[in-house]
């Protein structure tokens, strides 16, 4: 594994910039070095690896977006979609802290706060020194994130929240919580410290995805939260939904990560697995499968080399990213279903990565808009009608 050299049948690489593709090969090499020989076990385990922060950090992952003042990299944003990328090729979970870290946390501070906010926090968080999560999903709301139930009131020198966050990449080992609550029927953003009287972050345990990544509940029973923790250019759903955005362009990216683990090991696999006297890639049975994987790995690169140069000149709508979200996420489990077929009865050990990936990507299909939101998003664009109230 630790040759990977990645799946580019349509030569992909000319169209990315040499910074590009020294930022894609400094993850992939990270990668293969720090994160295959150990995800494994800490999947076995359903522990999340925090002993790699301080080197997602050193490499320049976290915030990587945003200017360097805050201790951000400046990457444009096809170079942040390989960041994702790479990192997927290990493990979802690993993907999904640096882009709850960066997206879901450094964005909305540095989208939505006072200078005094950024100040204090992005620098922290991008050198891994503070760890961030966001508050958003309800465990009665989810796709209709406009019904929380979670608010706010104003008291002397703050506010007082009440409410429950539910499925929080991150939450029980965070520093901090972005947290969206109703104030007056009007949503805002409040940045929620550990250790604030009320507040309680419990692990959610028993899962079979996502197991080597925190999921979290949030609690919180009359938490004060200060006047100056109020993020106070937020204004309505729109915010954490410009947020959601940033997400989930990164899992665009992410799963074709996932897509080309998993298609490498069912290659390699085929390749020397012999079954009649001749290896099993030389039937057309599995021939057609491994061809379907890299048709699919490959529309997928091109539609978010798109999407990445259509954020970086401004042309990018929301519903773009809900097309590449919703197809790629569809085609990554795909990709993982067929690859365990090819690895038969071997495709079910850690030994291989393909049903962890398979079993993640059951979460990341979900998050971040299921797949049918998304569908109901784009039906909006093109036809003129909500599908949903």
């Amino acid at each position: 594994m630790n040759n990977f050299n990645g799946v580019d049948y349509f030569n992909i690489r000319s169209l990315l910039s040499e910074e590009e593709l020294m930022i894609r090969d400094l993850v992939r090499e990270f990668v293969s070095e720090e994160v295959i020989p150990i995800i494994e076990e800490y999947n076995r385990e359903g522990k999340f690896p925090l002993h790699l922060v301080p080197k997602i950090a050193e490499i320049g992952l976290l915030g990587s977006t945003l200017p360097s003042k805050y201790g951000g990299a400046e990457m444009n944003n096809v170079a942040y979609g390989l960041v994702m990328q790479e990192l997927e090729r290990g493990d979802s979970g690993i993907r999904s802290f640096v882009s709850v870290q960066s997206g879901l946390v450094m964005y909305p501070i540095y989208s939505f706060g006072s200078d005094e906010q950024k100040e204090k926090w992005l620098p922290q968080l991008a050198k891994g020194e503070r760890v961030g999560c966001f508050g958003l999903t309800e465990p009665d709301y989810g796709s209709n994130p406009g019904g929380m139930v979670t608010k706010v009131e104003k008291v002397d020198g703050g506010y007082k929240l009440n409410g429950a966050k539910m499925w929080i990449t991150n939450g029980t080992i965070a520093d901090v919580a972005v947290v969206w609550a109703k104030l007056k029927g009007v949503v805002k953003g409040f940045l929620v410290e550990k250790g604030m009287k009320g507040f309680s972050a419990p692990e959610m345990k028993g899962k079979h995805s996502l197991r080597a990544s925190v999921t979290s509940e949030l609690v919180f029973e009359d938490v004060f939260v200060p006047e100056e923790n109020l993020l106070p250019k937020t204004e309505g759903l729109k915010n954490p939904l410009m947020c959601l955005n940033q997400a989930r362009y990164g899992i665009a990216w992410g799963v074709v990560g996932s897509m080309m683990a998993c298609y490498d090991a069912a290659l390699n696999y085929a390749k020397s697995r012999v079954q009649f006297s001749k290896p099993i890639a030389a039937y057309q049975m599995t021939q057609e499968k491994l061809v379907y994987m890299l048709t699919e790995i490959t529309k997928a690169q091109l539609l978010n080399i798109q999407l990445g140069r259509m954020k970086d000149n401004g042309t990018l709508k929301h519903t773009h990213v809900s097309l590449a979200k919703r197809n790629n996420c569809e085609k990554a489990l795909d990709i993982a279903r067929v690859a365990r077929e090819i690895l038969g009865a071997n495709g079910i050990l850690d030994e291989y990565p393909v049903m962890r990936h398979s079993a993640n990507l059951e979460s990341v299909k979900t998050y971040e808009g299921t797949h049918e939101m998304h569908t109901l998003i784009i039906g909006e664009d093109i036809t003129g009608f909500a599908a949903f109230d």
